[in-house]
């Protein structure tokens, strides 16, 4: 026992000396000795962690800290994996609660070693997300805490798993706490990072995916060689891939947060917290973006207060995003050519084609209810053009041709021919996007196609070409 303890007071001394330490001037400590020691036990180091011999890698460690705590991010960026298997192992209590501080101090000062590897921030949130790990019914209140400051500090930049686990304590503190506003301030302070930097790992995937077009371009042109494609290739589509899943991952998140905040902050409740909210800060656009942002993310668009948060918003501080939403307001309230103007303003706006997308789909809605099916077919298309495979577009344009089957008879014209022009277009749906096959096929069974006495009289028989004229113009093939 008594060596025990020696061994624990040791460890205490030797964490708060560290702790006292600012980044040294030297990489590998203050001289040639020092440099050749820290060599030589980095080597040790990494040498015991491989081979997964925790207990011989952790004493290298402490030396390391200590001496040349500047010369591998590799001494923290390993410490997870090799405090969770120490403390895991480890039997006695008062050991383990020293290997606990030890892992919390690793994420405390790592960014003050390495500053061109970790940010404060990352490591408040993970300093955080170990105390909900190993001390959550002692440090709860404490972890809350630091979860915000370091997304405070980070913002777009903080981990998916960090936001994830600061909502989850949240939704603890407002148990304990008996007050919503944990959750409500949470959603606020997690959401707007994770639109964000949705949008920038966007960005960045489209131009990574047009880089893969253009190398496909140049190979087909002779521009390049295949070896120098093939290397091009794969560092361009490991990029590509890394962004997918970092959207994905930022995807996962958001909606394991609208899980967590949705059963504490039905509209009702949000109308009252936000209505004196936005009575007292009319001036300030940062509370009232949030306001706009949570209030439209759990469906509460038809409320007053998020009505004249989102007026006084885009007033002040025009963006993609408020425009998208003044759009969805005026087309719910009729105001039809307000709608398309600030759905054409989104699109100015919007940085992503993903978000124009949806923004000329909305407006081909707007031309539709304007009964302007020819200026709705051009929105639907201008989406298509960034999306290919945006099936909703299809179905739309389905829907126009087959609504049209009356307008489209006279002078003539075959009744119901229009229906073999909506059929190409459920199909495409069904061909490009699996997401809306479902209701593409139901569109089809309704559709009426020209009656077999009529396509005799016509000569007309299946597979034959066949053009449909009115404002369509478009050739289809006789069913």
């Amino acid at each position: 026992m008594k060596r025990i303890g020696l061994l624990i007071t040791v460890l205490l001394i030797s964490i708060t000396a560290i702790q006292a330490q600012e980044r040294p001037p030297f990489k590998y400590g203050a001289n040639p000795d020092d440099s050749i020691r820290c060599i030589e036990n980095l080597n040790a180091f990494r040498t015991y962690y491989q081979q997964k011999d925790y207990p011989k890698a952790y004493g290298y460690w402490q030396g390391l800290v200590s001496e040349c705590p500047a010369s591998w991010s590799a001494l923290y960026s390993y410490c997870q994996t090799m405090f969770d298997n120490l403390i895991k192992a480890e039997t006695d209590s008062a050991r383990k609660e020293v290997l606990i501080d030890s892992l919390l101090w690793s994420y405390r000062v790592r960014h003050i070693y390495m500053p061109e590897n970790f940010t404060e921030g990352s490591g408040l949130g993970l300093e955080a997300y170990n105390l909900m790990r190993y001390r959550a019914r002692v440090d709860y209140e404490k972890a809350h805490e630091l979860f915000i400051k370091s997304i405070d500090l980070d913002k777009e930049k903080s981990r998916p798993n960090i936001l994830d686990f600061y909502m989850k304590t949240a939704v603890v503190m407002t148990k304990m706490k008996k007050d919503t506003t944990f959750v409500i301030e949470a959603y606020e302070r997690a959401s707007e990072p994770i639109d964000i930097a949705i949008e920038n790992a966007l960005i960045q995937y489209e131009k990574q995916t047009a880089n893969l077009q253009l190398l496909d371009s140049a190979l087909a042109k002779g521009e390049i060689s295949q070896a120098e494609y093939g290397q091009k290739f794969k560092a361009s589509s490991e990029d590509t891939m890394q962004q997918k899943k970092l959207i994905d991952n930022y995807k996962i998140t958001q909606n394991n947060l609208e899980i967590e905040f949705t059963p504490y902050a039905p509209c009702p409740v949000l109308e009252k917290v936000y209505a004196t909210k936005l009575a007292d800060n009319k001036e300030n656009m940062n509370v009232i973006g949030k306001i706009v942002r949570t209030m439209s993310k759990s469906g509460c668009t038809d409320s007053p207060v998020f009505v004249e948060a989102l007026e006084l918003y885009h007033a002040q501080n025009p963006v993609a995003f408020s425009a998208f939403m003044m759009g969805n307001y005026s087309l719910k309230g009729n105001e039809l050519d307000k709608a398309i103007a600030y759905y054409q303003q989104a699109v100015d706006l919007y940085e992503t084609n993903e978000s124009k997308v949806q923004a000329y789909y909305r407006m081909a809605l707007a031309y539709q209810l304007k009964n302007e099916y020819s200026k709705a077919r051009s929105a639907c298309y201008d989406a298509l053009k960034l999306n290919p495979n945006f099936g909703n577009a299809y179905i739309l344009i389905g829907k126009l041709y087959s609504w049209s089957s009356s307008q489209c008879s006279r002078n003539n014209e075959l009744l119901n021919a229009t229906s073999w022009a909506a059929a190409d277009k459920f199909n495409r749906a069904i061909a490009v996007d699996p997401s809306c096959a479902s209701e593409a096929r139901s569109e089809l069974s309704k559709l009426k196609y020209p009656e077999e006495s009529e396509k005799h009289m016509r000569g007309l028989k299946p597979g034959d070409s066949y053009r449909v004229e009115c404002w369509i113009q478009e050739n289809t093939t006789v069913r």
